[in-house]
């Protein structure tokens, strides 16, 4: 079986989770992680740095953003050791733009005899506008009190870099608008990630 690391994205609110969650359960046993576990460790650094709690300001750009995907990444790289399969559940929405990140992942993963998938949850921002109201978390408050300001910040264009030829799953797209194109895709979905694990 060939060592996949799966990374499932996109701007928040698209719904990752529920389809990282789904995913997981399809493909199981499998490592699951979800960078979302962190914001316990994240928050307290607001509370003794004597910030608001804001995951849209400089604040957490400068101190805490970065080291929250590093930390996830590292646990990922270390689950390889002991599984065959690790998904992470996270935007990533910079870094699988920046393909000078991304060659160093898959060279990490190399190392650990393992290739990587990565996964876009293409959905229509006014869906994603309406998801964010109905979940209601204080992760989210800045972001819908301004949302012009937040949406002009996302990019929901799919990161057509990483598509390569030679591989059939390093870049899927998981189409999340409506019930009809989520059961499409995760068929779709499964059925290669079954095909590539096990050649």
């Amino acid at each position: 079986m060939t060592k996949k690391l799966i990374l499932v994205t996109s701007p928040p609110a698209c719904g990752k989770t529920y389809i990282s969650k789904e995913l997981a359960k399809r493909l199981n046993p499998i490592v699951y992680l979800d960078k979302d576990t962190l914001i316990t460790l994240s928050k307290q650094i607001f509370v003794v740095a004597g910030e608001p709690y804001n995951r849209s300001s400089d604040f957490f750009e400068e101190h805490i953003r970065d080291y929250e995907y590093d930390c996830v990444v590292d646990l990922a790289l270390e689950a390889l050791e002991y599984s065959d399969k690790v998904l992470i559940n996270a935007p990533f929405t910079r870094e699988i733009r920046d393909l000078e990140y991304m060659d160093k992942l898959k060279k990490d993963l190399a190392q650990k005899g393992a290739t990587l998938v990565i996964i876009w949850v293409s959905t229509d921002p006014e869906i994603v506008h309406q998801r964010m109201i109905s979940r209601a978390s204080d992760r989210d408050t800045w972001k819908l009190e301004n949302w012009d300001e937040y949406i002009s910040r996302c990019n929901f264009e799919i990161p057509k870099n990483l598509e390569d030829p030679d591989s059939k799953d390093g870049l899927l797209i998981f189409n999340n608008n409506n019930n009809e194109e989520f059961e499409e895709s995760m068929k779709r979905i499964i059925e290669t990630l079954e095909e590539t694990m096990n050649n």
